[in-house]
């Protein structure tokens, strides 16, 4: 289990927690809360060891599962299957006992017989130790439950989408069995089925779990337990409710410190006006000194009152002027490793049409994506740029920031025409002020990274804008931001999206269906398929 003890985390020169201390228990299941921003990522790193506290300890007991925003690449060439099973050292048990078995199979008898059973006799019983059939039943199961089909997990991890990557290295460290799970922002790319299996294996874990997630569903029927960071007084609040109780709780405390403060500052007043009326006698200036000390005091010994967190203001740009058809594609086709991704992808963007691409995942939405981004090239087809066409790439991997760049030395490369001082006032627009400016990205939260990279098209000018998964990492106030941004733009909208309230913000009047590329007039029937792609 995790102990913390008087810990001071520190991101550069900001104080984001001081003195915080907790326990997390078997049985725990912690909802870690607070605005993008507050430290939620950076605790998470903390706990999991890959920062340290500036002061105070960190004490682990057992084992540690800890699924990052931006998961570490696995071998792209190693199977799903074997990514997963090798959480309990079972694909190597596996890979023993199949060459045990032929090693057997190919001697012919006598004391090289004997070996190889010897050998077959070990290997079968590490294979047993590790967990056996048993184990990749249960593998295949925990699989099953994240949408990871038997088809996935017979392909290499290098052959999988973004959002088929995480889904794998969930799968993985579900499996492993740990005694304590750090999960940050579990649902990203998983489809309804998929987050209410989740709900519900998480809901019977016997270890202790703290998660981070924007997702109130997931909150509300997990956890036990919630952690609340207040950025602006440098802690961490606990709460041992649910989820809901958490959320009344949170109100009324906060309607109480109001009506504390209200009736301190109105003491305080009263006393202070005595002593006004008393500093000119000297009889009694003394007592007025101490009037005035008193209320100083009370005041001084209040709970601050919670400020309203500040929300970026996202704004999208002004779409330069274009042709009738900025954008298209003509028999796109794409393969990974062998395996076709695209098959023959034709496709129409009109001067301002608002289009979505729905399909499970792994059906190449992503891709297509790309493709039209220019960041990467089709085995076949083209990519047709119309008269005029400015582009604006949103990646759900951040892949257009550079995480050796500072804040600002991303915005400015993005935005190149625009003064240093300009680069500042759009990030301090999209909450990056002070010293984060100077932040490398690599160190940023995935809500941040959202940010600066939709920061980074607000003076593009785009008249097409390509946005893939533009909500996810986003707390509901970002996310309001954002939506409403996308609804009021009136340049071209291609959108991929898990987000249902995306789709009603969007107002989509075409959607296109992979992997077949079957592109539609939108209907409401359609919306029914976004949640499970």
């Amino acid at each position: 289990m995790i102990t913390v003890r008087e810990a001071d985390v520190r991101v550069g020169a900001r104080l984001l927690l001081s003195g915080v201390s907790f326990h997390l228990a078997p049985g725990d299941r912690v909802g870690l809360v607070g605005r993008n921003g507050a430290g939620k990522t950076t605790l998470m790193k903390v706990l999991a060891g890959e920062l340290a506290p500036v002061s105070g300890g960190v004490r682990l007991t057992g084992s540690l599962g800890y699924l990052s925003q931006d998961p570490g690449a696995a071998d792209p060439a190693v199977s799903v299957r074997d990514r997963i099973l090798s959480a309990r050292g079972l694909d190597r048990a596996v890979r023993e006992l199949r060459a045990a078995e032929e090693a057997m199979a190919a001697v012919g008898g006598g004391v090289e017989l004997e070996r190889a059973m010897g050998r077959y006799v070990r290997a079968e019983e590490e294979f047993q130790a590790r967990g056996g059939y048993a184990g990749q039943g249960e593998a295949a199961r925990v699989a099953a439950g994240l949408g990871l089909s038997e088809r996935v997990l017979g392909q290499a991890v290098g052959e999988l989408s973004g959002g088929q990557r995480r889904r794998v290295e969930l799968a993985r460290i579900l499996f492993a069995r740990h005694d304590v799970l750090l999960l940050d922002e579990p649902t990203n790319h998983l489809d309804a089925d998929s987050v209410a299996w989740l709900r519900s294996y998480l809901g019977g874990y016997p270890g202790g779990v703290l998660l981070v997630s924007h997702d109130r569903e997931l909150l509300g029927g997990v956890v036990n337990r919630v952690f609340a960071l207040d950025p602006g007084r440098a802690s961490l609040d606990v709460y041992n409710t649910g989820w809901d109780v958490y959320l009344e709780q949170r109100d009324a405390a906060e309607r109480r410190r109001v009506r504390e403060r209200a009736a301190a500052e109105r003491k305080a007043a009263s006393l202070r006006a005595q002593a006004a009326t008393m500093r000119a006698r000297v009889s009694t200036a003394t007592r007025a000194k101490n009037m005035e000390r008193r209320a100083g005091r009370m005041l001084d010994a209040l709970e601050p009152v919670r400020r309203v967190d500040k929300v970026a203001r996202i704004r999208l740009p002004e779409p330069a002027p274009c042709g009738r058809m900025p954008l298209g594609a003509v028999r796109l086709v794409k393969a990974y490793g062998g395996r076709s991704v695209l098959g023959g992808v034709d496709l129409a963007v009109d001067r301002g049409t608002r289009l979505v691409v729905l399909g499970l995942n792994g059906a190449g939405k992503t891709t297509l994506l790309r493709l039209l981004a220019g960041q990467e090239q089709p085995d076949a087809g083209r990519v047709v740029h119309g008269h005029g066409l400015r582009l604006g790439y949103f990646a759900q991997e951040h892949d257009t920031l550079r995480a050796d760049r500072t804040v600002r030395e991303n915005l400015a490369a993005a935005a190149p025409h625009l003064t240093d001082g300009e680069v500042r006032g759009v990030l301090g627009s999209f909450l990056f002020g002070g010293d984060d400016v100077e932040k490398t990205a690599g160190v940023l939260s995935g809500g941040e990274k959202t940010r600066l990279a939709l920061a980074g098209l607000v003076h593009s000018g785009a008249n097409v804008l390509l946005l893939d998964e533009p909500t996810n990492n986003l707390d509901p106030a970002s996310r309001d931001e954002v939506l409403g941004a996308v609804g009021t733009y009136p340049g071209a909208v291609v959108l991929v999206t898990h987000d249902e309230g995306a789709i009603d913000a969007l107002r989509p009047d075409r959607v296109l269906v992979l992997p077949d590329g079957v592109e539609d007039l939108w209907s409401p029937d359609y919306r029914e398929l976004v949640a499970l792609d």
